[in-house]
């Protein structure tokens, strides 16, 4: 059983203006998502700058958000990192703290064979007793995992699930779902791809897109689930301009500007990133207002 269907979003982390995490903010975001209809939420991923908080910083942001959430959808701790060893003490961490499952990146920088993956998951995976779902976003991480690694760790590692796809590369996705069989939990991690990754049989989207319009990416999902695909297709569609808004500069830059025009106190970023330009946050704020979300 898939550890969620539909919209996860991953969610962003609010701070303070000194930058420290902001935890009344949070638990707003929090309650708003799961109140519009999101399926879960991922903790601590690439839009939580989760690899500029201390160890200490990001597992009480788990801890928080399992606290908050309550059981009411299912709670996915980001807790990959280039370092296996750490990798494994933030996934044990995180199922102490409760979460659901465990989102976990491809090495960065050091990067690694899809020998050293497939060792490298697996570690990950024997150390805890959740689900673990792989991470491949190569454009970050400069590291691929091939469909036939994802195949070889979810079939012989009993805990590894899934894998949030965001390569974009449509040819690889579908290579993977072939050669899958059904053995391979696929969530798309681009927002734009999200219907065609349900046509070959994803399970759902960990998106930045549901920050903002999580009943929208939810319904995105649901209208295909419910057989409705053409009308699934056409708000995919009608999302494009925001999605290419929210992804102008850097993620999260985008999404926490668009969480305050929003009303949200999402709050600054940590260093090394920066205010969004004037000139792309007017678009996004523009886009926010075509796609129906109230702005401030």
């Amino acid at each position: 059983m898939a550890v969620f269907t539909g919209a996860g979003v991953a969610i962003a982390t609010p701070f303070h203006a000194d930058g420290s995490v902001n935890y009344e903010e949070f638990r707003k975001l929090i309650n708003y998502q799961v109140e519009n209809g999101t399926d879960a939420i991922i903790v601590m991923g690439t839009t939580g700058e989760a690899s500029t908080l201390s160890h200490e910083e990001h597992i009480e942001a788990i801890r928080f958000c399992v606290e908050v959430v309550n059981k009411r959808i299912p709670v996915v701790a980001g807790t990959g990192s280039n370092c296996t060893e750490t990798a494994i003490y933030l996934s044990q961490e995180a199922e102490k703290a409760g979460a659901d499952a465990v989102l976990t990146v491809t090495p960065y920088y050091n990067k690694a064979t899809q020998k050293g993956l497939y060792a490298h998951f697996k570690a990950i995976a024997d150390s805890i007793h959740i689900p673990v779902i792989l991470y491949n976003v190569p454009s970050r991480t400069g590291c691929n995992i091939l469909p036939e690694t994802v195949v070889k760790l979810c079939t012989e590692v009993e805990n590894i699930v899934g894998i949030k796809e965001a390569s974009g590369n449509i040819a690889q996705v579908t290579k993977l779902f072939a050669l899958a069989k059904g053995k391979v939990d696929v969530y798309s991690g681009n927002d734009d791809q999200v219907v065609p990754l349900l046509a070959l049989g994803g399970k759902g989207v960990i998106s930045v897109l549901s920050n903002v319009a999580p009943r929208e990416t939810h319904d995105i999902c649901q209208l295909f689930f419910d057989g409705k695909v053409k009308e699934s297709a056409e708000l995919q569609l009608r999302a494009l301009p925001l999605i290419d808004a929210l992804f102008s500069e850097v993620n999260p830059i985008p999404v926490k500007k668009a969480l305050a025009f929003a009303g949200f106190a999402a709050g600054p970023m940590r260093m090394p990133l920066t205010e969004m330009e004037e000139g792309h946050a007017a678009v996004l704020k523009q886009e926010m207002i075509n796609f129906g979300i109230k702005v401030q």
